[in-house]
């Protein structure tokens, strides 16, 4: 497995990052506290990703409101293999319970996050979200103490818009960005991607398969399958349920296998492809999710296949 330096951090990432967010629960929504991957599903995945040479890990603290991260836990120390680590923090660990990022609840929250992962620091500790309620000067001074105590050894922000970007370059120094970003969520190419070319900024995307609309497994004017993103959570995709989203997805499914690979492996195959990417985060429901990640890695387009891709869509 190719590794990659997060930007001028110092820290390693595999190039393919395991999303943990599903891992007793569904993200961080309350009403799926619970539900997703059990310990032992859990316990599975984190072995194979492992055996593929995938070594670093990405949770949150209000994943499965902290299922996740203890899951994560109890595998570091029955494995006794330690993972690079990229946690967050800024949403609610319940209904009701208090969210953001003022420095007295980042310190609460990381301690818990340490206590759950039974370790001593984070590799990347990551703003989930931006808080419009807490000066962002406070959020970056807490996270550089947080830095010079070894607590953890970079941060990084995550859902930031161009914009919010900028600001936080005027106060500090990211480590890392981590926003949703694929052929079908493009919103990142009008700047931040330049933002974080230019300042050596690691750029660590999510939802690398929009949902899964990506991997061909959904059809125009058909019910989503039982259990899917659309079927659970279709919020973040309703927009891209059109005409036209599904003519250019049969147009990529052709491409695909001109390629001979899945619809799959080629979206994960353009992520790669493009420069500022340092890594993508794969969040499988079982270990075969994994397996067009692998092939991604073995098909390296060049920037005129990407380019062709691109222009599918």
């Amino acid at each position: 497995m190719e590794r990659r330096e997060l930007g001028a951090s110092g820290v390693e990432v595999s190039r393919i990052i395991l999303g943990c967010g599903n891992f007793g629960g569904i993200g961080s929504a309350p009403e799926f506290f619970g539900e997703g991957e059990n310990d032992e599903e859990a316990f599975a995945i984190m072995d194979g990703a492992l055996e593929l040479g995938i070594t670093t890990f990405d949770t949150a603290d209000a994943y499965g409101g902290g299922r996740s991260e203890s899951a994560i836990g109890k595998w570091i120390a029955s494995r006794g293999f330690r993972p690079e680590i990229i946690t967050k923090t800024f949403n609610p660990m319940d209904t009701g319970q208090d969210h953001g990022l003022a420095r007295t609840r980042v310190t609460r929250q990381l301690e818990s996050s340490l206590d759950r992962l039974g370790v001593e620091k984070v590799d990347v500790y990551l703003a989930h979200e931006f808080d419009p309620e807490t000066p962002l000067a406070e959020t970056i001074a807490t996270f550089d103490g947080l830095e010079q105590l070894a607590l953890i050894r970079a941060w990084g922000v995550s859902n930031f818009d161009g914009q919010q970007l900028r600001a936080v370059l005027e106060l500090g120094r990211p480590a890392a960005l981590q926003n949703s970003y694929s052929l079908l969520d493009r919103g990142d190419e009008q700047d931040v991607l330049q933002i974080c070319k230019e300042l050596d900024i690691g750029y660590t995307p999510f939802g690398p398969l929009a949902g899964g609309l990506l991997s061909g497994k959904y059809r125009s004017g058909e019910a989503p399958p039982s259990g899917s993103r659309l079927a659970t959570r279709p919020g973040p995709y309703e927009h891209l349920l059109t005409d036209e989203t599904f003519a250019a997805l049969d147009r990529f499914g052709k491409a695909a296998a001109d390629h001979g690979v899945s619809s799959a492996a080629l979206a994960l195959a353009w992520l790669l492809a493009q420069p500022p990417v340092t890594a993508i985060v794969v969040g499988p429901r079982k270990l075969g999710h994994l397996e067009p990640a692998i092939a991604a890695l073995e098909l390296r387009l060049s920037q005129t296949e990407a380019d062709e891709i691109a222009a599918l869509f």
